[in-house]
């Protein structure tokens, strides 16, 4: 199969942690036989430097052009003065409307290898595998209007949240989808208690779960949820939730199972599927070799899985990387006192490795 992908390194650590991704993907091309066929194109505050917009023209071109774009990260504080249309961010969520990409899947699996990393107990978060389901092109992060007005020192801003029903159906159909596949089980997560997109959601997701008897539903406002997926990380198997609520709840999953660095994600629904590391650009470690680049290569298994239907092969990169975990390779974020810390380069090759190995 050609594997077309348009690659957006972005900034801080994203090129460093996207070059493993690439290099474990093109192993995996060489072994199963696939043509791997690279562009790369700039975005965020790289973008920014270069052709002072954040997502240049080339790049959506080249990412709609694609079979799928994996991407690093995007975020740089030098340009956080700039009017929002010219920060880097404001790329990110271009790119994601000119992809159409509604759903973001966000995946949380606790790794038998990492139980000294989570904060919690053994006992407690063993066996956790989360798969939380994020509406991505709604709410407060598009709504408009959208302003900061004003006399200085009596400055007003305002932030719309806003849903359509059929914004939301798509969405539940994403998450019911996939719980028929795992445990058959949605928590819909809201605030319907203060919100009237919150209550027009819990609405829709209610119909919406008639449609599929077989997976049990429940609803959990978002406040209690967060608890909860730190007392009871394991009784959580899909969640779904709107955007700024999935944002915030999968970066708290993150801790919970060891490390924002181990997080992959995949924004699918639209033309072409956009694959990335949950962490972020991180600036203060940009550039020391040390940043962790498992969640930039699981996002590679996705992007494989998802776009391409190669679940053997996002198999084989998973296993890989679960099996290096379990012979004490670590990077900083996860070495504790227990390990020697590994570099960003080093843990990339080890991965290339064992999915040679297990092969």
């Amino acid at each position: 199969m050609l594997l077309n992908l348009t690659i957006l390194g972005g900034d801080g650590i994203g090129p460093e942690v996207t070059e493993q991704a690439v290099a474990v993907l093109q192993t995996i091309a060489d072994l199963f036989g696939h043509q791997l066929q690279l562009q790369h194109k700039p975005i965020g505050g790289a973008a920014l430097t270069a052709a002072n917009d954040p997502l240049p023209p080339d790049t959506v071109e080249a990412c709609l052009s694609s079979g799928a774009v994996l991407l690093g990260a995007v975020g740089n504080p030098a340009f956080d003065q700039n009017p929002s249309h010219l920060r880097p961010e404001a790329g990110l969520l271009r790119l994601r409307r000119e992809l159409g990409a509604y759903a973001n899947l966000r995946p949380a699996v606790f790794f038998p290898a990492l139980e000294d990393c989570s904060p919690l107990r053994g006992e407690v978060v063993r066996s956790t595998d989360i798969m939380i389901v994020r509406e991505l092109l709604g709410g407060a992060y598009f709504g408009q209007p959208r302003s900061i007005a004003g006399a200085a020192g009596a400055r007003v801003a305002i932030n719309t949240m806003r849903y359509g029903e059929d914004e939301i159906e798509r969405i539940a159909r994403v998450a019911f989808d996939l719980a028929m596949k795992r445990k058959k089980k949605v928590l819909s997560v809201d605030k319907a208690n203060v919100l009237e997109c919150s209550r027009l959601w819990r609405e829709v997701v209610t119909r919406m779960g008639k449609e599929y008897p077989e997976v049990k539903l429940g609803h959990q406002y978002v406040d209690s949820a967060a608890m909860l997926l730190v007392q009871r990380p394991t009784d959580f198997d899909v969640v779904l939730t709107e955007n700024m609520f999935g944002d915030i709840l999968s970066d708290q999953a993150g801790g919970v199972v060891g490390s924002l660095g181990l997080l992959a994600s995949a924004s699918i629904g639209g033309k072409v599927g956009l694959y990335e590391p949950v962490h972020g650009s991180a600036p203060d470690i940009a550039g020391k070799g040390i940043a962790n680049p498992l969640g930039a290569i699981l996002s590679a298994a996705m992007l494989l899985r998802h776009s391409f239907a190669l679940e053997r092969e996002a198999v084989a990169i998973e296993s890989a990387i679960s099996a290096v975990l379990a012979r004490g390779a670590r990077t900083a974020d996860l070495a504790g006192k227990a390990h020697k810390a590994i570099s960003t380069a080093e843990m990339g090759r080890r991965v290339v490795q064992a999915v040679k190995e297990r092969l």
